[in-house]
């Protein structure tokens, strides 16, 4: 028997049409909701450079897969060849003088309708439905898209500075919310950017959770019109939430510009709420999405259509299977407060947690079972696969009628002569260096570091006025020392690092916006796949060589829990820049002349001691795969000037009122045990203080590396602080370089060395994992990579002790 043909098997250029979507699940449900269903025509486009994963085209925009999956996934070459003869000769019939085009396919009303103003009418905002709010509600608005919708291009510009940043109960994900400008009795919430309302990734359930428990009064959807069909499969989840709802067709600029349009008005009519034509970038449209959008909430205006299936469409299986499983749990539905529509297609889909929260009984579930099964039997789909074809076969039909495209984009053209380069097969690799190279470079040599040189400059003549002026004014000593050694020496050490932090986050912001950040995961997938974690983890893995703070920020792009929390247990391993005076420090002092090969060994070591312990990991405790790499690659887009300052300023502002606090008592906490003698008096030989007892205590520990004294063991807690201080404190401690050396060997200096590239990050990094993973976590991280650390600084000792 020969073997059925799978995405696999095609050969770049080459399409086909899917028969059969393989896999189970929650990961089969995403393929299914990304589009991936039987029926779709797909090209291949493109191997990633090193072979894997692959780029498809699909319902007319790039998605990634990997080869794993797509061998999951049935295609048929010969269908596709065959479909598109019939397209020939129903292209040719429609040429004939004589026959009549469809008034909604006319090519010649090649214009932009005008749009309907508010209300017109009663049109498009039904008065008979009105339930209006009492005078005086606070007017709640969920923002929902797809990523690289525009999604948060549209919130600036409906909330500008009227914007604070929580977390989503019981989660990391960010919760971004606003005041609309010019309506304080209103608040728009960025809900993350999901492709659909299953529950397969932590984005999705808190999108979902928050519209069906927070109930919103009003939903703003926004749609990029340039790949409409990929966001129209939210759109339709969304209005069977039942919720008002007003939809935001986002990019119309580009549209018109490439010669196509939008029949606004047929649309509506179709998807039963308002249409507005937008463009987020410019601020066009902006004003009639937002009075459109509060008089669907003020008077609870919800979509005038829920059904989307044919009852014609194969003998009308979906519609009847729906329409039986709505009857069934209607009161279950309304006891359980979910939108009856939304439950009975989750239902369809097998979703879980739907099941449970509408406690059916056995005899229930048995007799929608018995539907789905019937409505499989009749359609010739599974479940899953039946529901997502109706959803996008309603699409397809809502596209023909009002969207008339131009053959290709400008951006689109653009994009496919960038990627020639960037993510070519021999070029990706060298241009990704080059970038990341120029990134970091122009971060931690040019622009951060001058900022940073600046606010340091400043903090050292601020810190030397109140010195001075302190002294003049005979203030206590205790304060005097608290001020000077504790808040300016901890807290302005940290603060001096926000322009690199700053910085860093300008430069990536500028990747993203630009779709080139999409373009790295899809390049560096099949390497990091290897240890367990996908192409998304290698951008906070690079940043972490900078500084571990923004690398462990930028950790919340990622898509899974378990990728969050390998990739951040990892970032600390990478050597940051706070550590090369350290490096450069026992080098000048141990190893003169071999400084370029002990800082290339030390950063090798600590990525490899990184990728030994995402190994150890993956086989242990975060067992299983990475999260399938399933991803748009979107067009490459000119970045929004207002999106970038505005990422700026909520990442300054985070890592101020955030990291600050507990950096502020770590410096107090390690202020006191230096300042003080075990009596609270005031010491001024450090080897007396607080410090320099318990350093005593740790020191033994030490020992078998060669550096088990005092004064070492007192630069590594202060190291604990900034790990430029560990050079300071010994400094300080030994005043000579050579009292160094007649302290510890040389087997013993590298192995320190060892043990500073490894060992616990700064506070500020700790405040950072901290933030997003718990205080339980940042506890385990510290502990973990301190015994790692002590555990490679032995062997590097034992070694050079033995060779020696």
């Amino acid at each position: 028997m020969e073997k059925s043909m799978t995405l696999k098997d095609l050969k770049i250029g080459e399409s086909a049409v899917i028969t059969d979507v393989g896999g189970t699940g929650e990961l089969r449900q995403h393929f299914l909701d990304m589009g991936v269903i039987p029926g779709a025509e797909v090209t291949l486009v493109k191997y990633a450079p090193m072979g894997d994963p692959m780029e498809l085209r699909i319902h007319g925009y790039e998605l990634t897969l990997r080869l794993d999956d797509a061998e999951q996934i049935g295609v048929d070459k010969e269908a596709f060849k065959e479909r598109k003869k019939e397209e020939k000769i129903v292209g040719a019939e429609a040429s004939k003088p004589d026959h009549v085009e469809s008034p909604y396919l006319d090519a010649t009303n090649h214009r932009h309708d005008e749009h309907p103003g508010l209300g017109e009418g009663g049109r498009f905002h039904d008065r008979k439905s009105e339930h209006p709010l009492p005078k005086g509600s606070k007017l709640t608005f969920a923002l929902a898209g797809n990523q690289n919708s525009g999604k948060t291009t549209l919130f600036n510009q409906l909330t500008g500075s009227n914007q604070h940043v929580g977390n989503f109960p019981g989660v990391t994900v960010d919760r971004k919310s606003g005041v609309i400008k010019g309506h304080p009795e209103t608040e728009v919430t960025d809900l993350p950017g999901i492709y659909s309302m299953s529950p397969y990734s932590e984005e999705e359930i808190v999108s979902r959770q928050y519209i069906l428990n927070e109930k919103p009064t009003g939903i703003i959807n926004i749609v990029d019109a340039t790949n409409i069909e990929r966001n129209l499969y939210l759109t339709m989840q969304l209005i069977e939430l039942d919720v008002p709802m007003v939809v935001a067709l986002n990019m119309m600029d580009e549209v018109q510009g490439n010669g196509g349009s939008v029949k606004v008005n047929r649309m509506e009519s179709l998807l039963g709420v308002p249409v507005i034509p937008i463009s987020a970038a410019k601020g066009e449209g902006i004003e009639e999405l937002i009075d459109h959008a509060i008089h669907v909430a003020k008077y609870q205006e919800k979509p005038k259509r829920l059904d989307f299936c044919d009852e014609n469409d194969h003998g009308g299986a979906v519609h009847r299977c729906l329409h039986g499983i709505m009857h069934l749990i209607q009161d279950h539905a309304k006891r359980a407060e979910i939108p009856l529509r939304f439950a009975a297609t989750k239902l369809i889909e097998g979703d879980e947690r739907i099941t449970e929260a509408l406690h059916l009984e056995q005899n229930e579930k048995d007799m929608i079972e018995h539907i789905i099964v019937q409505m499989e039997e009749e359609r010739g789909l599974d479940r899953s696969a039946a529901i997502a074809d109706m959803r996008f076969a309603f699409i397809e039909k809502l596209v023909s009628q009002t969207v008339i495209k131009p053959k290709e984009s400008k951006e689109h053209e653009r994009s496919r002569r960038i990627d020639r380069i960037l993510t070519g097969k021999y070029t990706a690799i060298p241009a990704f260096i080059g970038i990341m190279a120029l990134v970091f470079w122009l971060t931690f040599n040019v622009i951060g570091a001058f900022f940073q040189n600046l606010i340091q400059m400043g903090i050292d003549a601020l810190a030397g006025a109140l010195d001075k002026g302190m002294t003049a004014w005979n203030v206590s000593p205790v304060l005097h020392s608290l001020v000077i050694d504790g808040v300016f020496a901890g807290v302005g050490s940290v603060i001096s690092f926000l322009p690199i932090i700053v910085t860093l986050f300008f430069f990536l912001s500028l990747l993203e916006d630009t779709g080139y950040m999409a373009r790295i995961a899809f390049v560096m997938d099949k390497p990091l796949r290897k240890i367990g974690l996908s192409g998304r983890s290698i951008v906070p893995m690079l940043v972490g060589f900078g500084c571990s703070v923004p690398a462990v920020m930028s950790s919340r792009t990622l898509p899974s829990d378990r990728d969050r929390k390998m990739t951040i247990m990892l970032i600390p391993f990478m050597s940051c820049t706070a550590k090369l005076p350290i490096y450069g420090f026992f080098v000048a002092a141990f190893f003169p002349g071999k400084g370029g090969l002990i800082m290339v060994l030390l950063y090798l070591l600590g990525i490899a001691v990184g990728i030994l312990t995402a190994m150890i990991s993956k086989s242990t405790y975060f067992k299983g795969e990475a999260v399938p790499f399933v991803m748009e690659l979107p067009n490459y887009r000119m970045p929004s000037a207002k999106n970038v300052l505005q990422l700026m300023w909520d990442k300054a502002k985070d890592f101020l009122q955030r990291a600050f606090t507990i950096i502020f008592i770590a410096s107090i906490v390690v202020w006191f045990l230096e300042t003080f003698s075990p009596h609270f008096s005031m010491v001024k030989d450090s080897s007396k203080s607080i410090l320099a007892i318990v350093a005593g205590f740790i020191a033994p520990i030490f020992k078998p590396l060669g550096f088990g004294n005092w004064r070492v063991t007192t630069a590594l807690i202060s190291g604990f602080m900034a790990k430029e201080s560990v050079v300071a404190t010994l400094n300080v401690l030994y005043g000579t370089m050579a009292a160094l050396r007649s302290s510890i060997t040389t087997g013993a200096a590298a192995a320190l060395m060892v043990f500073c590239l490894l060992y616990t990050p700064c506070v500020a990094a700790i405040a950072s994992i901290r933030r997003e993973l718990g205080g339980k976590w940042a506890a385990f991280i510290v502990v973990f990579q301190c015994v790692v650390a002590w555990v490679c600084a032995f062997i590097v000792h034992g070694l050079l002790h033995f060779f020696a």
